[in-house]
């Protein structure tokens, strides 16, 4: 029950992820249509920003606790280009060069959402393995 309890969890974190950079996407698509000015689109996605990374980081450290080495490992490079993003002090987007970025923060959101999308079934493919692994005992 406590496995697919930490799957349960795992996904609504995941699915909470996803819509963090579903939002920053859209937003990015907002400014490129011009339905946004970079000011508000900097201050909305920058508030958001350290939500995603640590809603992944406790993603990464429940698989740790939990004992689902797998995907503490699938989840280990996200956590580590978030890292490496905070500790550069790239993580936050700046109104002044926005424009000339446009096309690699939306590519970089892309790249993100396709990941997390490919951890999220996963974990409803685990899931549903730990469901049917408990029904059989």
């Amino acid at each position: 029950m406590a496995d697919l309890l930490s799957w349960l969890l795992s996904f609504f974190i995941l699915v909470t992820t996803l819509g963090i950079v579903l939002y920053q996407l859209m937003c990015l698509a907002d400014l490129e249509l011009d339905f946004i000015n970079p000011y508000d689109l900097a201050t909305k996605i920058n508030q958001v920003i350290m939500l995603e990374f640590l809603s992944h980081g406790s993603l990464c450290v429940l698989h740790l606790l939990s004992g689902h080495w797998l995907m503490f490992l699938l989840c280990l490079p996200y956590v580590y280009y978030n890292a490496t993003l905070y500790t550069e002090r790239q993580h936050l987007v700046d109104v002044t060069e926005i424009f000339n970025q446009l096309k690699w923060q939306k590519m970089q959101r892309i790249c993100k959402l396709a990941y997390l999308a490919c951890l999220v079934i996963l974990s409803i493919f685990w899931m549903i393995w730990s469901i049917l692994d408990e029904e059989e005992m």
